[in-house]
């Protein structure tokens, strides 16, 4: 009964309007700079005419407060807990972006209750209808409840550098979600690129081992050079793409957002639709 109320709810929900595109971004490994991208992309995105929200789901490890300057007094773990509302852990900032932080300095580690997995489905079914992206951060290393975001989704996007091991580990991360659902619509990034060749040929390394052993189609957004005005941005607490708009980062940078808004993206038509039945799903049968 409760599958089918949802179902008719995002019936409801998708005749008023199409629902946010939920993506998720990833690093095989931390140190890639998984987070600094975030919240530049967001601002890409933003730029470009969408609203977006960022999710920082490193719950009492995130940073994405930080690298916008802003000292939130809630976070999700707050919301989770049933002590704060969605608006109280809701943050805006002057440039037209909302986040809500995954606190720091916190206990890293929780044990989700069916209380707290319900309140998180009825914060991302308003998020759907209020936003056109929803980015869920997504902190290092793997948890049950992690892996089942990931795994409802509708897209992915994996941040890996040129060293060998960070490709390697993406290569790994993409494997192990495409084995769980080969249909998930994954996109790569290579970041802190030194030559513009090596930014190609890493993503194209990726590419070529998704298709060959796995039989997955990947779309490449492109890649972000090594910049000075990155640290620079991080000492300020501002995005380098508000700071720096005309960089060599900042460009490419946009290019990567125009690059995921095309029209001609590989995603699925049904967008949104199925994110909070499969999380529902995944919950139940790990609970099970």
């Amino acid at each position: 009964m409760r599958d089918q109320a949802e179902s008719l709810r995002m019936k409801m929900l998708k005749s008023q309007g199409s629902l946010a595109r939920s993506v998720a971004i990833v690093s095989g490994k931390g140190g890639v700079g998984k987070s600094n991208f975030s919240t530049n992309f967001a601002y890409a995105l933003s730029m470009k005419g969408k609203k977006v929200i960022i999710i920082d789901m490193d719950i009492g490890m995130g940073n994405i407060h930080i690298l916008l300057g802003v000292s939130p007094s809630y976070s999700l773990k707050d919301y989770l807990m049933g002590t704060r509302s969605l608006d109280e852990v809701m943050n805006e900032v002057p440039e037209g972006l909302a986040f809500i932080s995954g606190g720091s300095g916190l206990d890293s580690v929780m044990e989700w209750s069916e209380a707290m997995f319900d309140r998180l489905l009825e914060a991302f079914e308003y998020l759907q209808k209020e936003y056109d992206v929803i980015l869920f951060d997504m902190g290092a290393g793997a948890t049950q409840r992690s892996i089942e975001l990931l795994l409802s989704v509708d897209e992915i996007i994996v941040i890996s550098t040129t060293e060998p091991t960070s490709i390697t580990d993406a290569y790994s991360m993409m494997k192990f979600i495409c084995l769980k659902d080969p249909e998930k619509s994954l996109h790569i990034v290579s970041n802190r690129v030194g030559k513009d060749e090596d930014g190609t040929e890493t993503t194209a390394r990726l590419q070529f081992a998704m298709r060959k052993f796995l039989s997955v189609e990947t779309k490449v957004l492109g890649y972000l050079p090594e910049d000075p005005m990155v640290h620079k941005a991080v000492v300020a607490q501002k995005p380098f793409l508000l700071l720096y708009p005309n960089a060599p980062i900042s460009r490419r940078m946009k290019a990567i957002a125009d690059a995921f808004i095309d029209p001609h993206s590989i995603v699925d038509s049904q967008k949104g639709e199925g994110f909070l039945r499969k999380l529902r799903k995944m919950f139940t049968k790990g609970s099970g």
